[in-house]
């Protein structure tokens, strides 16, 4: 058991280097170029929302807002992050969230799901932070 959580405890930093430099770039760009501060709080996730809102409203084509998108996904994955205690986990090239009762998220995937028109990522960060209390 204890070769185990070391290993994971490991591979864990490796595995939030790039969903921490995507929030960080997204932060940064929206702060630079849309003049929008981002706190890493529950709340700064309706803004987020809205912002991929009106990207969709724009009629952007994805592949224009792909990294915008991953971007604000691991924006959303480190404040389920900064609340819960939550930690990055990657396989195949694909990033999640698992939060200390075990649940794994994936907010890249819903950033695309808001998107098309079919997600939240203040409701999926809702989720995470409250699921642990149940």
């Amino acid at each position: 058991m204890t070769a185990d959580v070391t290993t994971r405890q490991t591979s864990r930093p490796a595995a939030a280097a790039k969903p921490v430099r995507w929030a960080a770039d997204a932060v940064s760009a929206l702060r630079e170029g849309a003049r929008v501060r981002l706190d890493y709080s529950a709340q700064s996730l309706w803004r987020v929302d809205r912002l991929i809102e009106e990207i969709r409203r724009e009629g952007a084509p994805y592949a224009a807002v792909e990294t915008v998108l991953r971007g604000l996904g691991a924006y959303a994955g480190e404040v389920v992050v900064h609340q819960t205690g939550a930690e990055w986990w990657t396989s195949g090239g694909e990033h999640w969230v698992r939060t200390p009762d075990g649940r794994l998220w994936d907010p890249v995937d819903e950033a695309r799901r808001c998107f098309a028109g079919d997600g939240s990522l203040r409701l999926l960060c809702r989720d995470a932070t409250g699921g642990g209390r149940h």
